[in-house]
């Protein structure tokens, strides 16, 4: 939030520089992240001075320029090519000396610079308005008045605002803060803890007058409790027209460009006194009447921003008697506005439900300076007080009379927040006794009332603006801030607690293994949880029905929650091969979610991807390709520094890998990993082979407790090895091998791996070729080679005979 130092010196006489007055709003909790300059002529004219055209002849080598001598105060006259058609001798002109900066529309600088034109050397430059910024004009140079001194800085005769600008990091619970007044009201409680006592200087509208009744706008309200108050006027026989320069620089230095005077004083209040107000062109208003309701759903809608929008039918809507105005507080209608044809105005000023404003406004994707004041909460007490201010405004830079009694809707009043604060309470959250003269001091200055004394504590009324403080912490916290945090002493001795924590932490595990991950170069990536619903259709093992659908999503593309790490892992992937970055390895702690008959599940994850290289390239070591072992065995050593080794291999069924393995224990699946269908990864636009394993990361934590470290000997008879080069069909699966295996030898065989898949040419037509290795081995003795022959000549019977399949 943008606040402009000037602008609160209209509240507060404050005579501190803006460094110190920032030192003193952070420390109240309006923390300045920044100040800027403001300049209402960016550069300040500086190097600009009057000059006296002497002399102005044609150019001798160009048609359109002139060649002039200008006297700038200096001993000798400068010679200057001037292109304007307007220039001639005798003029008071404003000139720009070698070396001054100015800068174009669009905020760019430029320097002048001494150079020749078409053969004529030119020092400095005849200038517009426009490249001064003084105005729009182009149309030729700008002639100052002739009692001008030549010689004058430029600065001296334009009046041009000088400012600084606070950039307040305004935390989401200080809706009293969102404006010039609610920031002075702060900073006057801050100077009072300090013995500094400034008046806050309320803008008055005593002279509010009506003039006559002659345009009177009738107002119903069908939706009370989503516009709990709403007020209006009508100001008749105005002119549209710009703004004063006054106004204009105040909303400048906050980063808003003016319109219209009539636009320009709703922003001007909203920003001086927190009050969103809306100016409709009273001629565009059927029936003369406005009509605060709901519309059917499906309502069709056109915005300030010529958007149209279908409305639902909790959307609260300004209407008049035929047609929709206006979306309460959130944006105008295209045409309701005013115009410069416009010469009367209905003016409102309201207090809109915030969940409603705020439903409405995320619902639609719109954010506007009314609805993040209105879905956060103003002062409803003020909504009167500041259409009295603004009609009082436009009348004195847009002319025109007020022509119609104040409606003001107000059918139940609101009423102030009762808490009662106890004084031991105070001193246990501060750790610091208070004397109670200065807590009485404290709410006093924060308009917090003091209804009733007693020896425990206080009874407070706390104004209904201070939307953020209705318990007693709320209020404790308060005192703090403004007693300042930095006032609260520290004792010499520290007490502290110590927490027993489990080894077995779910942080302390990540932390283990994203070290390990970070060991051997990966990167870790936090993606959203929200995802697109088009990733649900690529694979058949996320279910429709499954889905977690978000109800005012920001946009399709993140409208539901993800049921799979994999492609918010392809995104970051993609994001990167896109910008050169072809090497990947990356891994994200996350969570999946799924929606069950009776409940909705959340699934932690550990999701690993690999593409590219193993490593960058370097000039003394080849590149390798990452590939299925590569990342099977980061998988095993990652596993093994969990202490989980104890795992059993078998083929994955996942529908997005076209080859893998899953590694499970006890029945249950720890890790999936293989290569990426190359069909999904064609949805991402990746052409490079992606490598991608998935951890179920409670049944880690859960596997991690629950294994108890076993000890026996080492196997005192070695282990066999054989290896059988299968040729099978395609539609055959390594799972089939596996379970073939498995049922065939069970005493001595150990383990069965597919080390190797071959498609491609010297195959048959329709076959593939499978290299499976299968371990052998007796704890009580060596085996022999008639007894590996036997196993190994029983399991290619059944691959023959079951499978059809043919030794390589």
């Amino acid at each position: 939030m943008k606040i402009s130092y000037n602008w609160l010196k209209q509240f507060l006489k404050i005579d501190w520089d803006s460094n110190r007055t920032a030192e003193l709003l952070t420390d109240l909790g309006l923390e300045v992240e920044g100040i800027s300059p403001f300049e209402s002529v960016k550069g300040g004219l500086k190097g600009i001075v009057v000059g006296e055209v002497l002399t102005c002849i044609k150019h001798p080598n160009a048609d359109k320029l002139k060649l002039t001598t200008v006297n700038i105060g200096l001993e000798a006259p400068l010679q200057i090519v001037c292109g304007a058609p307007n220039v001639e001798a005798g003029q008071k002109v404003a000139v720009a000396t070698i070396g001054t900066t100015l800068y174009t529309a669009e905020g760019e600088a430029w320097v002048i610079k001494k150079g020749k034109i078409r053969g004529e050397e030119s020092h400095g430059m005849i200038c517009a308005e426009d490249e001064l910024g003084l105005g729009e004009s182009h149309d030729g140079i700008m002639v100052l008045p002739d009692a001008l001194k030549v010689g004058t800085p430029c600065s001296e005769v334009f009046e041009i605002e000088v400012d600084e600008v606070f950039e307040i990091g305004l935390t989401p619970n200080r809706a009293d803060a969102m404006s010039h007044f609610g920031v002075a009201r702060d900073l006057k409680a801050g100077f009072k803890q300090r013995d500094i006592l400034k008046e806050l200087i309320t803008p008055p509208v005593t002279n509010f007058n009506i003039v006559n009744r002659s345009l009177k706008i009738d107002v119903e309200v069908v939706k009370s409790e989503l516009a709990p108050r709403y007020c209006g006027i009508t100001i008749s026989n105005l002119i549209v027209q710009p703004s004063p320069d006054w106004l204009k620089n105040r909303l400048r230095s906050i980063g808003i460009t003016p319109k219209n005077n009539v636009v320009d004083a709703t922003n001007y209040v909203l920003h001086e006194l927190g009050q969103p107000l809306h100016a409709f062109d009273a001629a565009k208003i059927k029936g003369n009447k406005i009509i605060v309701k709901t519309l059917p759903k499906g309502t069709k809608f056109t915005t300030l921003d010529g958007v149209q929008r279908t409305l639902s039918e909790e959307d609260l809507m300004i209407c008049d008697t035929e047609k929709p105005l206006c979306i309460a507080g959130v944006l105008g209608g295209q045409n309701s506005g005013v115009t410069e044809s416009t010469s009367s105005i209905f003016l409102e000023s309201a207090f809109f439900n915030p969940v409603s404003v705020r439903k409405t406004a995320k619902r639609h994707s719109i954010n506007t300076d009314a609805s993040f004041r209105f879905e956060r909460g103003i002062d409803i007490d003020n909504v009167e007080y500041c259409l009295k201010r603004a009609a009082l405004l436009i009348h004195e830079i847009a002319g025109g009379d007020i022509t119609s009694d104040i409606v003001d809707i107000y059918p139940k009043k609101k009423d102030d927040y009762h808490v009662f604060l106890t004084f031991d309470k105070i001193n246990k959250l501060i750790g610091q006794e208070i004397p109670k003269d200065t807590i009485k001091s404290i709410l006093a200055s924060l308009d917090i009332k003091v209804k009733n004394v007693t020896e425990s504590g206080l009874g407070l009324s706390i104004p209904f603006y201070r939307v953020d403080v209705q318990r007693e912490v709320d209020v404790i916290e308060e005192i703090l801030r403004v007693f300042g945090y930095n006032n609260v002493e520290f004792k010499e001795k520290l007490n502290a607690s110590i927490a027993p924590t489990s080894k077995f932490e779910d942080y302390k595990i990540q932390n283990i293994i994203g070290n390990f991950l970070a060991s051997k170069g990966f990167n870790e990536i936090l993606a959203n949880s929200l995802t697109s619903p088009v990733y649900n259709k690529l694979s058949e093992d996320i279910k429709e029905e499954h889905t977690i659908s978000m109800l005012n999503p920001l946009s399709t593309d993140l409208s539901v929650m993800r049921q799979s790490m994999l492609f918010s892992g392809l995104e970051a992937i993609a994001h990167n091969s896109n910008r050169q970055m072809h090497n990947l390895k990356i891994f994200e702690f996350g969570k999946t979610y799924h929606q069950y008959e009776t409940q909705r599940e959340e699934k932690k994850h550990l999701s690993i991807l690999v593409t590219g290289n193993r490593l960058e390239d370097s000039w003394n070591t080849p590149p390798k390709k990452a590939d299925f072992f590569y990342l099977k065995a980061i998988v095993e050593n990652l596993l093994n520094r969990l202490g989980l080794t104890q795992l059993i291999s078998q083929p994955n069924t996942s529908d997005t890998l076209s080859e893998g393995i899953s590694l499970s224990m006890d029945n249950k699946s720890i890790v999936s990993l293989g290569v990426v269908k190359k069909s999904i990864l064609k949805e991402f636009d990746i052409k490079e082979e992606v490598l991608y394993a998935d951890f179920d990361w409670d049944c880690i934590l859960e596997a991690i407790v629950n294994n108890k470290i076993i000890y026996k000997e080492i196997p005192k008879y070695p282990e066999v090895k054989r290896d059988y080069a299968l040729l099978v069909d395609e539609q055959v699966s390594f799972k089939q091998i596996y379970d073939i295996a498995l049922q065939t030898e069970r005493k001595y065989l150990t383990n069965v791996n597919l080390f190797d898949v071959y498609n491609g040419k010297n195959l048959p037509e329709g076959k593939k070729s499978y290299a499976v290795s299968y371990t052998l081995q007796d704890e009580n003795g060596t085996l022999t080679d008639k007894q590996i022959d036997k196993i190994m000549n029983k399991l290619l019977h059944r691959y023959e005979s079951e499978l059809g399949a043919e030794l390589r």
